[in-house]
Parts: C-alpha cells; sequence; structure tokens
C-alpha cells in the first residue's frame, strides 16, 4: 500500500513538462550497424542476459482466486463489455429468446424490487440470454462463459430467488464458490437482491460455520465451499441432496485450479437429482475447463464470448533502449520530464523491482501507489480506489494488477519490465492486458517498453511480430505527439 509520505509527494505531474530538454534522446549506431535509440546518453551492450532481479526474486504467481476477488471489490458498476454474444443451444430447433428488460421476465414483484434496488436498470448482455434459460420451466442447464463484472453473479442469484418455494423450508438451492471470501460475495449478492424477500432463508457452508450433529437446515438456500458442502451433504447430512432444484457451480476456472475442489464439486453433483438444475460459470474456457463443466453440467445450453479482437489500434507503443535497471529508472524520469502524464500504470516483472521502484519514484516526489501479491486482497483494493480517486498519480505494480482494472485516467503505461512467461518466452496475452490499461473508454492510449538487452529486445521483437503492430523506436520527435496523448 503507498505509504504516507508518498501521499505526500507533490500534487500534480504538471510540473515535470517543463524540464522538456532532460529528455536525452540520442540515435547511434549498434554493433550491428543499425541504428538503436538510448535513454541516458549512453549505448545499450549487446549482453545476452537481461539485469535486474532474475535470480534472487521470485515471479510473481498468478493467484486466480485473489484476482477474481479483487474484481469483485472494486467494481460497483457493470463493465461495458464489447464482446458478442455466442449461443449454443441443446435443443438447436428451439426458439433462442432473450430480453431487454427485467419485467419481461415476469419476475415476483419483490424480486423486481431487489434487481432495481441493486442498480440495474435493464439487463446486462449475459444476463439478456442466460435467464430466460435460467428461469425457463422445465428448467435447463447452463454453461456460461462470463468474466467478473458482467452481472453473471446476480443473473444466477436471480434464478435461485426465483426457484425456491419459501413454504419449503429445507435446502433447495446449493452454491458452490471456490473460496471462503468469494462465497461471502456471493451471499451478499443474495441479500441485496432477496432484501424484500425475508421468507428466503440463505446459510454459508464454510469452515468455521460449525453446527450441532443431527441437524436438518431449514434455509433454502446454502451457499459455500465444496469441502464443507460435501461434509454437509454426505457425512453430516445436514442437506438432503435429493431435494435440490438448483445447483451452481460459480468460478469454473478457478474451482480447478485448487486442489481438491474438481473431485469434491463432482461428487456433490453426482449426489443431486437428475432433474435439478445445473449452472457452470466460468470467466475462461481452456480445454480443461470445458472437460470439468461437461462432467459437471449434462445436455447444457452454452452461452460464449466470442474472442474479442486483439486489437491495439488506439495505443501507440514505443520502446527506449536501456542499460541497466538503473539507467531504464533515468530514462522514465526524463520521459516524465518531458511530458504532462495525467496517470500512469508501470509493470515490474517481480515484487523487489516493484518495491524499489516505487521508492526511488517517491524520492523524486511522485506520488507513487505500490501494488503486489504479498498483499492481502482488500488491501489491494484500497490501493486501486485511491489511485482511481487520483490520489497516487502512479501505480507500479507486478502482473497481479495487469487484467481487469478500468480507470479512466491512466493514458500511459511502461512496461518497466517486459512480460515473460516462466520458460523466458514472450507473454503475449499478458502484454496485451497490460498495455489494454490504458486507451479505453474510446481514448487514446501510450505504451512504453523499457528494453535493457539483447534478450529482450528480441523478446519485444516476438511481441511485435505476434500483434503485427510497429514499436517505434522512442525519439525527440515523437514528444509533441506523446503529450496530446499522455495528457
Amino acid at each position: 500500500m503507498a505509504s504516507d509520505s508518498w501521499a505526500q509527494a507533490v500534487d500534480e505531474q504538471e510540473a515535470a513538462a517543463e524540464s522538456i530538454g532532460n529528455l536525452q534522446l540520442k540515435d547511434k549506431p549498434g554493433e550491428n550497424g543499425t541504428s538503436i535509440t538510448s535513454a541516458g546518453g549512453t549505448v545499450a551492450k549487446s549482453g545476452d542476459e537481461t539485469s535486474g532481479d532474475k535470480t534472487t526474486d521470485e515471479d510473481e504467481s498468478d493467484d486466480k482466486a485473489a484476482q477474481s476477488l479483487l474484481n469483485k471489490l472494486i467494481r460497483s458498476n457493470l463493465v461495458n463489455n464489447t464482446n458478442q454474444v455466442e449461443v449454443l443451444q441443446k435443443d438447436p430447433n428451439s426458439p433462442l429468446y432473450s430480453v431487454k428488460s427485467f419485467e419481461e421476465l415476469r419476475l415476483k414483484p419483490q424480486l423486481l424490487q431487489g434487481v432495481y434496488g441493486m442498480g440495474f436498470n435493464r439487463p446486462s448482455k449475459i444476463q439478456e440470454t442466460a435467464l430466460p434459460m435460467m428461469l425457463a420451466e422445465p428448467p435447463q442447464n447452463l454453461i456460461a462463459q462470463s468474466q467478473s463484472g458482467t452481472g453473471k453473479t446476480a443473473a444466477f442469484v436471480l434464478a435461485m430467488l426465483s426457484h425456491v418455494n419459501p413454504d419449503n423450508k429445507y435446502p433447495q438451492c446449493l452454491c458452490l464458490s471456490p473460496t471462503y471470501e468469494l462465497a461471502l460475495q456471493t451471499g451478499k449478492v443474495i441479500e441485496q437482491m432477496g432484501k424484500n424477500y425475508p421468507e428466503v432463508k440463505l446459510v454459508y457452508a464454510i469452515r468455521g460455520n460449525r453446527l450441532q450433529r443431527g441437524v436438518k437446515l431449514q434455509e433454502q438456500i446454502v451457499i459455500g465451499t465444496p469441502g464443507t458442502m460435501l461434509d454437509w451433504c454426505s457425512k453430516l447430512k445436514f442437506i438432503d441432496p435429493e431435494k435440490i432444484r438448483v445447483f451452481v457451480l460459480d468460478e469454473a476456472d478457478v474451482m480447478i485450479a485448487t486442489q481438491g475442489h474438481k473431485d469434491q464439486s463432482i461428487r456433490i453433483q453426482r449426489m443431486l437429482p437428475k432433474n435439478c438444475q445445473m449452472l457452470l460459470f466460468s470467466a475462461t474456457f481452456e480445454e480443461t475447463v470445458w472437460d470439468f463443466a461437461r462432467r459437471i453440467v449434462p445436455d447444457p445450453n452454452i452461452i460464449k464470448l466470442k474472442r474479442e479482437e486483439e486489437t491495439l489500434d488506439t495505443i501507440k507503443q514505443y520502446y527506449v533502449l536501456c542499460n541497466s535497471k538503473e539507467e531504464k529508472f533515468e530514462a522514465l524520469c526524463n520521459i516524465y520530464g518531458a511530458i504532462t502524464i495525467a496517470q500512469a500504470m508501470i509493470f515490474c516483472h517481480t515484487r523487489k523491482t516493484a518495491g524499489w521502484l516505487a521508492g526511488e519514484l517517491s524520492k523524486e516526489n511522485h506520488q507513487v501507489a505500490l501494488l503486489s501479491g504479498e498483499m492481502q486482497v482488500e488491501q489491494r483494493a484500497a490501493v486501486i480506489e485511491r489511485f482511481r480517486d487520483g490520489k497516487e498519480k502512479v501505480l507500479v505494480t507486478t502482473n497481479v494488477c495487469a487484467r481487469g482494472i478500468d480507470v479512466e485516467q491512466v493514458s500511459v503505461v511502461i512496461n518497466f519490465d517486459l512480460p515473460v512467461d516462466q520458460d523466458g518466452n514472450p507473454d503475449n496475452e499478458t502484454y496485451l492486458h497490460r498495455i489494454g490499461r490504458t486507451g479505453r473508454f474510446g481514448k487514446r492510449g501510450l505504451a512504453i517498453n523499457m528494453v535493457d538487452s539483447r534478450m529482450s529486445m528480441n523478446i519485444l521483437n516476438r511481441i511485435q511480430d505476434h500483434f503485427n503492430k510497429k514499436i517505434e523506436k522512442l525519439d525527440t520527435h515523437d514528444l509533441d505527439e506523446i503529450e496530446k496523448i499522455a495528457n
């Protein structure tokens, strides 16, 4: 989290624009006779190794559960998703229904009040198609791809609340989440949407919620993690699986990444009656997720997001050649001295580099926030909210922040280290997500890549070839255009 000293730094970056002459960008001949650009007045060596923390720091681990929870915590509104929805029906001859208003769904009045009370004025793209399927009689099974922020939690919560018979005082809906924290987030949505429907009760099947043996639950909806839910259904018999009408498995991609959850989920599903409605949701659909989904959900309808075109048309990309981590920092300061930047995100490969860079920037009186994987999810959310509110102008982070964070004021993304996978190959997807933090909401964006060796130049060239999009050398004549984008 950003320290108080960072927060007390100079309030605006505009003063840096006065030092435009400090950006010493020169064309110098490389060893192979080609012209390369150097920042800081020296030409890069042609070493075979990248400088920095390649042996002393572990790479940032990709914690899918933490990332999913982070997205839920920082998103108060629906994401403006431009993906097109593709629907594969189990019966291709059946008419495809979609709705443009919640009234068309003929919901119970108390649930319609709950929907509007949560700020949903009209169905999101995923809800338009998914809700008619989930609310149909007889019940229809569904596998749906939907990212955080698209309204999918509200959709399956509405389905559970609609299918419940409040007169029956026993569990009728089970919802599995990969972690305790994600279960609580879904439970909050149930409580919000059902606040005008007090006859329907909710209980959490999570570790620590200990019930006396022999108890029969009277709550109609049970939300929890696979291990505890399995115990409640089989060993402790708090739940009669034969009476379950709706089974929801959320965050399937996170679920299968957690040891034991996959098998526990399948065991629970096998206890349920054949007429139980099965609903599975996942943000991504790699082959492992598909295999899991097909085992959980028989005869499903499928809703997929068509892959969004990998376009970088609104983002101008540059690179600056340096010699070392320290020279990259010097180049970064020169760039900040040359142009006015509203807000910027700077990506590092390791926590150690991110911490060092944040400290050095704070010494230069920049308002800096630091975000990395050892922080608690709630701490990360607080840092992002401060950055979003403009309390810090620069966010230094590792890959933990590369996905799904929309801050409209971000005009510049700087790759202090280029993204690579565990084998040292270019991580093209992460590159796209990183620089995609700028150029959002229809605006132009700017991405600057720091290159510090022959190896990292090779990485950059391969990224360039993958996207078939030229990455320009940063030169003095580019500054006027950069100023227009960055400000």
